[in-house]
């Protein structure tokens, strides 16, 4: 099913206004950058903010920083925009008869018929080469668990399908980066790490719930599952279980990396990290009003400051 506006000049409904693909980029660019939400870039953010935790705290376990860590930030930070534009591209793939029913998707470049399903696959390709070549730089266990990253990224476009819970999914994926990154410090992946892409995944319930409340009234005309269908008018009390398992997770991961040869000083600012993004959470509940698009569009995005927060906090604690 197409829609009627095949012409590389389409703005994405959702996308950042003024944003430098749709003012900057060339002509020809600009279907396929919009396939890869390079227009709307908190996804790139979010997928990349659990790597840098993962590499924060792991060297916080141990102590021993390396030049090589600045690559693997970097790396990371490339890794993430080209994953996240080639997940998001077999996203659309996956679901353009569904993105074309929907008001808010309908707009995208394959259901809009800016690129056909041929030319995203080969994007597609393109993108997960490049960040191939990336992974390959660092040590084999992060390699591994690079390589086991496609599983959760392969299975979220089709759980909206078959359970309630998507955003799991969507979690699982994106959050594999503090396994990764921790890994490409440490060389394994050991229970800090563990715990801190537990705590990632209760934040992207938080987070993805919340988004997902836009679709809302068309998911259910389309009979596409979510969290935001399921928890209806108890959102709010549902956001505040995640809100403390984040914390509380991301606290013990911490803990358990920092004890026992951290300093009492180090442990407090570490620590408070996860109780200010706690807060900033806590922020975002106040204002949740879930018939407003427009608030639920700005309180997503907010979530990028809500991830860098605890990753400040990490990082002064490796100053001290």
């Amino acid at each position: 099913m197409q829609g009627n506006a095949p012409t590389p000049d389409a703005q994405v409904a959702d996308a950042v206004t003024g944003n430098w693909v749709d003012t900057r980029a060339p002509a020809f660019a600009r279907p396929y950058l919009r396939l890869s939400r390079a227009d709307r870039p908190i996804g790139t953010w979010l997928l990349l903010i659990p790597c840098w935790w993962g590499l924060a705290l792991a060297i916080l376990h141990d102590g021993q920083p390396r030049w090589g860590d600045l690559w693997v930030a970097v790396g990371c930070a490339a890794g993430a925009f080209l994953m996240r534009g080639a997940g998001c591209t077999w996203n659309d793939i996956t679901d353009r008869k569904f993105d074309a029913q929907v008001a808010r998707t309908r707009s995208r470049p394959i259901p809009s018929g800016q690129v056909s399903v041929r030319q995203a696959v080969i994007w597609m390709g393109i993108q997960c080469l490049l960040a191939l070549a990336i992974l390959l730089t660092f040590n084999q266990a992060a390699i591994a668990m690079g390589v086991l990253s496609l599983l959760p990224v392969t299975i979220y476009p089709y759980a909206k399908r078959f359970t309630w819970w998507p955003q799991v999914f969507l979690g699982l994926a994106f959050n594999w980066g503090a396994l990764l990154a921790w890994a490409a410090h440490r060389g394994t992946v050991e229970w800090p790490a563990i715990l801190l892409y537990l705590s990632g995944i209760a934040w992207t319930l938080f987070y993805d719930t919340i988004y997902a409340h836009q679709d809302a009234e068309d998911d259910e005309l389309i009979g596409i599952k979510s969290t935001a269908r399921l928890f209806g008018t108890d959102t709010a009390k549902w956001l505040k279980y995640f809100l403390v398992a984040t914390v509380a997770l991301m606290g013990l991961a911490i803990i358990e990396a920092a004890l026992p040869d951290a300093s009492f000083l180090t442990l407090v600012v570490a620590i408070g990290g996860p109780w200010a993004m706690g807060w900033h959470m806590a922020w975002q509940l106040r204002g949740l009003d879930i018939e407003d698009n427009a608030k639920l569009l700005q309180l997503f995005r907010a979530n990028r400051d809500t991830g860098l927060i605890p990753l400040i906090f990490l990082c002064v604690a490796l100053l001290l």
